[in-house]
């Protein structure tokens, strides 16, 4: 994995990537300028095509170009780094010559944050099914990232204001799911979420509650193994290194107001064991963030809302706790 030179002084400084240029996302991203700021925020995009949305939805906003310097923080004002689009974005439709403005912006993202140009991405939505329709292989965002980033080992964790959860396993069939519970995949993303909570949350140790996998944590094990087999020995194994991790914990009580406010984090097995109650606890400010990235990466938890686009009714509330929670992690991170 490629380490970044650390920016030692001043505000956090962030680069924005709208994504899908016919979603919501650019559109968030100017509601987001009209809105004061602490941190120095630019956003990689087509200018042309902010300025046309600026008008559109009749914002207060001017759009200045930004090619290196101090970043102008006043709100109603969106510095921007030119990367062009092949064609005039319409709001709602996809077009797949513009597929490629998309994959720039992440790859030139990753490429300005390991320069220590910027601590840190936060990104907007991106359309999976446009950029797979052009035959480019692309799984998501996170693993792009990963890969340009020279195969950095990366830990899906969705936060709110209440609630961080991990996950073993991210987008897997359900059928697929008990096999790749493995010792060492509970190994490495337990691993990872401790060093990222230390690290970017700056919590000096780290109390993280691990799911089981069968309901009633397997019962003893007469609803499943998992537990007595793979999850239990594989904590045992964490405790001496010296990780705090209480389970394998039963998934329908382990979310329960009197357990949670003594863990900082819950791990749990698979994608909808944990995300629906995170989802359900405070979805307008869920955000997705990637640890284990040498720099700072925090995503909207929605998708493109191609409906939404160009009606000015989308919430910018994800995309404002993204750039909120990229600032802190920044600032932690400089501080170890």
């Amino acid at each position: 994995m490629i380490a970044p030179p650390l920016r030692s002084a001043g505000p956090a400084r962030l680069l924005l990537l709208p994504g899908e240029p016919a979603g919501i996302g650019p559109e968030l991203a100017l509601q987001l300028a009209l809105r004061p700021r602490n941190v120095e925020l630019v956003a990689l995009a087509d200018p042309q095509h902010l300025l046309d949305l600026t008008e559109r939805l009749g914002l207060a906003l001017q759009v200045q170009p930004w090619s290196g310097g101090s970043v102008d923080r006043r709100a109603g004002h969106l510095p921007v780094l030119a990367e062009p689009v092949a064609r005039p974005p319409q709001p709602g439709t996809l077009d797949r010559d513009n597929v490629p403005h998309v994959l720039r912006c992440i790859d030139r993202g990753v490429a300005l944050c390991l320069s220590g140009e910027f601590d840190g991405l936060v990104t907007g939505p991106v359309h999976k099914g446009i950029i797979n329709a052009t035959g480019e292989a692309f799984s998501g965002m996170t693993e792009r990232l990963a890969a340009q980033a020279g195969g950095a080992d990366v830990v899906m964790m969705l936060a709110s204001p209440t609630l961080r959860v991990a996950l073993v396993t991210t987008h897997l069939p359900l059928r697929a799911v008990p096999d790749a519970i493995t010792g060492e995949a509970i190994a490495r993303v337990a691993r990872s979420l401790h060093a990222g909570l230390r690290r970017d949350f700056g919590i000096a140790a780290p109390r993280i509650g691990v799911l089981g996998l069968n309901p009633h944590a397997g019962e003893d094990g007469h609803l499943g193994r998992e537990e007595i087999e793979v999850i239990a020995p594989c904590l045992d194994a964490l405790r001496t290194e010296g990780l705090d991790l209480v389970g394998p914990l039963p998934a329908d009580t382990a979310f329960l107001p009197q357990l949670l406010p003594g863990l900082d984090a819950i791990l749990a097995m698979y994608h909808d064991q944990g995300l629906p109650v995170l989802k359900y606890s405070g979805f307008e400010l869920a955000v997705n963030i990637s640890l284990g990235l040498p720099f700072v990466r925090v995503a909207v938890d929605h998708g493109t809302a191609l409906a939404l686009a160009g009606s000015g009714r989308a919430d910018v509330s994800s995309l404002a706790e993204a750039l909120a929670t990229a600032e802190r992690m920044a600032l932690n991170r400089r501080s170890r």
